[in-house]
């Protein structure tokens, strides 16, 4: 049994990657200073929310759902009996999965942390974001700098519940929610500038976004448009499945998930993710296990390779 704080926080160091009414909750969310006290390098908590009962009616429970899975992997409330059906059976076929999602997450930790403190970026278009967890993208980003702006995209209506855990921000800071397929940057783009500075670099990050994309040409066109969007100085943080640990157990494995899941996916070599950072300045150690871009002191003893593959460039 889980607390109130424990449905925000699924475990301490992890969770999953890249997450009512959505015109109500989809808007910027400021606290004035004097109604809240921040200090810097505090987590930003979460009001406690009564336990979930039934769906909301466009949920649906018949048939599993990806964020949900991830959920159920990691130990998670917020999943149905059918997700944790096909959930037990793919982790089954490959255990270390939930290895994965844990160093999907570290990753993000990582690049958001190395982003705000040695980059100075300050802004950060998070697409395809999964249910709230422990250390989301603007708890990450507002510890190191309260000034930082978040906006937050998917269209997923178990998320969108959700979302008023990822509305919360510094006083400093602002957090939105955007209610958008994240293959449609021409809804996306104007809606994150209601609160995102488009003359000033922006992180964007695609963390388990592009795999659910399965034409190639189409996902490289995605990430392209994105950032063609972006300004000088403005950075690509990607993490996705890739084909280069276990390939056989990995095509075994998205070829049950397809059968079963929504929505659908795809598994990517090293060489067709590297493609994605054509025309960026790939960062050092450029596209490798998520567990192995730039591992903390504390990790760096031999990290298992896992088979999500992660990357971050520079727009020049």
């Amino acid at each position: 049994m889980i607390d109130s704080r424990d449905r925000w926080y699924l475990s301490d160091d992890h969770g999953t990657g890249h997450r009512a009414g959505a015109s109500i909750l989809a808007r910027r969310v400021r606290f004035p200073a004097e109604g809240r006290k921040h200090k810097k390098g505090a987590p930003v908590t979460h009001s406690p929310l009564p336990a979930r009962r039934d769906p909301p009616p466009s949920i649906d429970t018949t048939r599993a759902n990806a964020a949900r899975i991830w959920n159920y992997w990691l130990g998670g409330k917020d999943n149905y009996p059918v997700d944790r059906l096909v959930g037990s059976q793919i982790s089954a076929a490959m255990p270390e999965i939930v290895d994965a999602a844990r160093a999907e997450r570290g990753f993000l930790v990582r690049t958001v942390r190395h982003l705000v403190t040695d980059t100075g970026i300050y802004q950060f278009l998070d697409i395809g974001t999964g249910l709230p967890t422990a250390n989301n993208t603007h708890e990450v980003a507002q510890a190191s700098a309260p000034q930082c702006r978040i906006v937050y995209v998917n269209n997923d209506p178990l998320i969108l519940a959700h979302a008023r855990a990822l509305l919360t921000s510094t006083p400093e800071g602002a957090t939105d929610y955007v209610d958008a397929d994240p293959r449609d940057p021409d809804k996306i783009l104007p809606q994150a500038a209601r609160a995102l500075d488009f003359t000033q670099p922006i992180a964007l990050m695609l963390l388990g976004t592009v795999e659910h994309v399965l034409d190639n040409n189409e996902a490289y066109a995605l990430a392209n448009r994105l950032m063609d969007a972006l300004p000088s100085g403005s950075y690509l943080a990607l993490c996705s499945l890739a084909t280069e640990v276990r390939s056989e157990a990995i095509n075994k494995v998205v070829h049950q998930w397809n059968k079963s899941v929504t929505p659908t996916i795809k598994a990517r070599s090293r060489q067709e993710l590297i493609r994605f950072f054509d025309r960026l300045e790939l960062l050092e150690p450029g596209v490798v296990s998520a567990s192995q871009w730039r591992p903390e002191a504390a990790e760096r003893e031999a990290p298992v390779e896992v088979c999500k593959f992660s990357g971050v460039g520079r727009k020049l």
